[in-house]
């Protein structure tokens, strides 16, 4: 009874603590938290006034549907090979030079994201742009995070950027009398401001404070700190190993792993083989000091062999494995098991040596690590596991670029463009013209340029769902009936009177920009999708109540979604240089920060100038 004598507003912003909560723990995966709010709406229906019907409602926005279908017709672009075709483009700009390196990494990349979805995008260039800086001797670091950056002011140019400028769109047509929502090029003239201004950032301060983390000419062992995990070693006559299989001697000690064995200068790749040891062999080992000094005792093997293991202990010899570097990307498979669950050593003889995760390095308890987007792994594959991560995009592996291959044959067998690329961009263009026409509302625009993918051969129907961020349209369709909530117990209105009271001391320019700012800041630790379900009804409450342009309010929760440069958290893209390039979390903050500060004033000024603050 006690339960029931408490006001609704009170019970939706205890869940909305909650949620917040566990979006900033990561407890469990942010989508799985936005599910539970979905179930969690309706169990306390009675204090949140969402229904069955409006909790699930999100699954049938317009806006997470269109997102589902940028993500699928980008798949199609991606498929022609024109990405990848750049990205070798790019090696013959920068010819070995490190600023141009920084140049083409920008100014290619933000007015891409512009039209096709940045995570692709930037899940091709990372290889590319890691390969840029080797050949300019220039730490990938340097590079990396500038990547990410001008994805997601690239995002700011079109509606169909990024998923919050879809979302925002739809808001504006539920929440703003006389609005059906935000034109397709409605605001391109601002974010091409703010590209501009981001970039000239980027290529002059941003270039001076971005560190140098990884070493440019960094071997993969000494990247991941291996020296002490990987060891030589000589199989004596008398040992217990001899007459036994890798894999035998394998199951029997899990802490270490034999990855290559060494006979009458042959290599023969270990992990998983039923090659038998013999005596003299020398062993290739990975695990810790003191699991690999257990296993010499216990195994009988000779003392160490003195000489280091290096990446061209595994490269320099004829074996059908090899190392490379390999990113987890968000929406896969492995996100969120246990190396050991993965089943990456038994389906696809992939051993992970190591994990990066920004500045941690793990290396030992590998099989209990539980993998996160954004992880760099060093992995110890082969060749046809490298192409089957590559088809699958269930790992990025950053060591294996189309131009980097250019060497051994033609551009157009290394990085081939599609027959159908003129029927992709094509489709592509009719989809963006049809919406910002308004012939048909980009939901059915889009949904009608993936059916005309398929049914063209420009993307396979498998290639389509696959290509689906899965957890973002979760994590969308979760907390849209969340800001349903905020509206319907008068949340929304309560936190708006905070930014009315604003007004009082500061101009409306002034209310605009703590409005921008403080949706940056959350956007930077809740997920910019969120921050805009959260924000916008607040916004456009606070605009009302002081006769002010709800738009112009609108646009200022959209801008400042989309562009969270503060933490690897914050966006996609951010976690997926995080761990490539070894930087640490204060790192976001420090070029990440200036940046966003900036931004907000440029984005304030422009709504400003552009759509006015009075109503």
């Amino acid at each position: 009874m006690l339960l029931l004598e408490v006001p609704g507003i009170v019970v939706v912003f205890l869940l909305i603590l909650g949620t917040l909560v566990a979006f900033l723990t990561e407890i469990v995966p942010n989508d799985v938290t936005a599910i539970a709010v979905m179930a969690t709406l309706v169990i306390l229906e009675p204090w949140t006034g969402v229904g069955a019907r409006e909790a699930i409602s999100g699954f049938a926005n317009p806006a997470t549907v269109t997102i589902i279908a940028m993500y699928m017709l980008s798949a199609g672009i991606q498929e022609t090979g024109i990405v990848e075709r750049l990205g070798v483009h790019l090696a013959d700009f920068t010819a070995g030079k490190q600023y141009r390196a920084l140049v083409a990494t920008v100014c290619t990349t933000g007015p891409i994201a512009g039209f096709v979805n940045n995570t692709p995008v930037v899940a091709v260039f990372v290889p590319m742009v890691t390969k840029l800086a080797e050949q300019s001797n220039l730490s990938p670091s340097k590079l990396l995070l500038p990547l990410s950056y001008a994805a997601i002011l690239g995002g700011t140019l079109t509606l169909i950027g990024t998923s919050t400028n879809i979302l925002a769109s739809d808001f504006a047509r539920l929440l703003i009398d006389g609005r059906d929502g935000i034109g397709m090029f409605e605001f391109t003239g601002l974010g091409a401001v703010l590209l501009f201004v981001g970039i000239g950032y980027l290529l002059t301060i941003g270039w001076r404070l971005t560190p140098a983390r990884i070493p440019p000419d960094a071997e993969a062992v000494s990247e991941f700190d291996l020296e002490d995990h990987l060891t030589f070693m000589r199989v004596r006559s008398q040992s217990v190993a001899v007459g036994a299989s890798v894999a035998e001697l394998d199951a029997d000690r899990p802490d270490v792993r034999i990855l290559q064995v060494r006979r009458e200068g042959e290599a023969y790749a270990g992990p998983r083989s039923d090659r038998l040891i013999e005596a003299d062999d020398i062993l290739v080992v990975h695990g810790s000091l003191q699991a690999v000094n257990r296993f010499r005792e216990t195994a009988h093997l000779s003392q160490l062999v003195r000489e280091p293991v290096t990446d061209d202990t595994f490269e320099a010899t004829a074996t059908n494995g090899t190392l490379a570097r390999a990113i987890v990307p968000d929406g896969s498979r492995y996100v969120g098991e246990s190396v050991a669950e993965t089943g990456l050593e038994e389906y696809h003889r992939t051993t992970v040596l190591a994990v990066r995760r920004g500045s941690d390095l793990i290396r030992t308890g590998i099989a209990e690590t539980t993998l996160r987007s954004g992880d760099l792994l060093l992995v110890r594959t082969t060749p046809a596991s490298i192409r089957y991560f590559t088809d699958t995009g269930e790992l990025l592996v950053a060591d294996e670029t189309a131009f980097d291959r250019l060497a051994t044959g033609d551009i157009d067998e290394i990085a081939p463009i599609s027959t159908k690329a003129p029927i992709a961009i094509g489709i592509l263009a009719v989809v963006v013209a049809l919406a910002a026409l308004n012939v048909l509302p980009i939901v059915i625009a889009a949904l009608c340029g993936v059916v005309g993918m398929v049914v063209t051969g420009c993307l396979r129907t498998a290639d389509a769902y696959r290509a689906v961020s899965w957890n973002v349209v979760f994590l969308l369709a979760g907390v849209i009936p969340l800001g349903i909530a905020l509206e319907e117990t008068g949340g929304a209105a309560v936190v708006s009177s905070f930014l009315v009271a604003i007004a009082d001391v500061l101009p409306l320019f002034g209310v605009v920009l703590v409005l921008y700012l403080v949706s940056g800041a959350l956007a930077s630790v809740i997920t910019p999708v969120a921050t805009l379900v959260l924000m916008i009804p607040v916004g456009v409450d606070a605009a009302v109540r002081l006769g002010a342009n709800e738009f112009a309010f609108l646009l200022a929760v959209m801008f400042a979604s989309a562009t969270s440069f503060m933490t690897p958290v914050g966006y996609q893209t951010n976690l997926m240089v995080y761990g490539p390039g070894g930087y640490e979390f204060r790192d976001f903050l420090r070029v990440g920060g200036p940046l966003q500060l900036l931004l907000a004033i440029v984005a304030t000024i422009g709504i400003t100038v552009g759509w006015g603050l009075s109503g």
